[in-house]
């Protein structure tokens, strides 16, 4: 055997294929004329009813907060008399709207944080419960949110009567526990007490709907990758499901701030129509100065600066709403 024929033969490189042919550039079909304006047409209907409904109310609202408007510019027989920032003045140099301001923000960051709170501990709650057990619970939460709030108003009333409340009846039972005759609206932190359980009753079932549908978008996988790593309950509710969830409580804690910064029917009806002034809040004093002291210039401009600082809110949630879409 020689050795050209023990030598191994060397490996031909395969042919390079030419790469296939680039597709031809689609033209792209000119874009119809008046396309633009159809998003604009299709919403010119909803457009108009909000800005009937909407737009008039807040115009008219500016225009009587700049006016001197009482009984008489009411009824003609005077007209009405621009004060300029009359209104606006004598509201920030009282010292009771600044105590009203205090008192509204106090009741609204705790109605929010209970709200809040008991509303993720329910939805968290709701996903480690049988499905018939689950749905019993939807349906009572439901039914709470569907209640009118005039409704839901009164059967509080009742319950925190002092002469046939069944509250103080029940709570009398415990040892030591002498509440009979107990009157909880004999002070205002005890009252606004009250009316905040009644609007957190209100407003939870709303949280917990909202939370549940969120908690459903958790990947599984990750809470497991979680456990495995060592993370207890609170580590993997901390690290995975609250960042998952933060733009649906971004937005459910800024609903609960503008939902309870104007609430009204709850403090008007569980005070008889007479709200104290232990009781007021910015919607109820504004009310009274327009339509008790008759006063509709005082009264626009404060429900103006009420706007005006629900309108801070919302700037606030537009802010965080663009810091997260920029981290996504």
């Amino acid at each position: 055997m020689s050795a050209a024929d023990t030598t191994t033969p060397a490996k031909v490189p395969p042919p390079r294929q030419a790469p296939p042919p680039a597709a031809p550039d689609t033209p792209r079909r000119p874009r119809p004329k008046g396309a633009a304006g159809t998003p604009w047409l299709l919403l010119a209907p909803c457009l108009l009813v909000l800005a009937v409904v909407m737009g008039y109310p807040l115009v008219r609202l500016v225009t009587l907060s700049f006016q001197k408007f009482g009984q008489s510019q009411l009824w003609g027989f005077q007209p009405a008399e621009s004060t300029g920032f009359g209104n606006f003045t004598k509201v920030l140099s009282d010292g009771e709207f600044w105590q009203v301001v205090l008192r509204t923000i106090v009741f609204a960051a705790g109605s929010v944080i209970f709200t809040m709170v008991l509303g993720m501990l329910i939805a968290l709650l709701l996903q480690r419960v049988s499905g018939w057990v689950r749905t019993l619970i939807n349906i009572a939460l439901v039914a709470s949110w569907g209640m009118p709030v005039i409704v839901a108003t009164t059967v509080f009333k009742w319950l925190f009567d002092s002469d046939y409340g069944v509250l103080n009846a029940v709570l009398s039972k415990l040892p030591g526990v002498d509440l009979i005759g107990h009157n909880w609206f004999a002070s205002g932190p005890q009252g606004l007490a009250v009316i905040m359980l009644l609007v957190v009753w209100g407003a939870v079932p709303f949280v917990v709907i909202t939370l549940s549908a969120g908690l459903t978008q958790v990947p599984k996988e990750l809470e497991e990758a979680a456990r495995l790593d060592g993370a207890g309950a609170w580590g993997v509710f901390r690290f995975v499901t609250l960042p998952i969830l933060k733009p649906i409580i971004v937005m459910l804690t800024t609903l609960s701030v503008i939902w309870d910064m104007g609430v009204f029917p709850q403090v008007f009806v569980m005070r008889n129509g007479h709200p104290e002034a232990e009781f007021q809040l910015l919607t109820t004093y504004s009310y009274d100065r327009a339509f008790v002291v008759n006063d509709y210039g005082q009264g626009s401009a404060i429900a103006l600066i009420t706007v005006v600082l629900l309108l801070g809110v919302v700037a606030v949630y537009m802010r965080q709403m663009l810091k997260i879409g920029e981290v996504e």
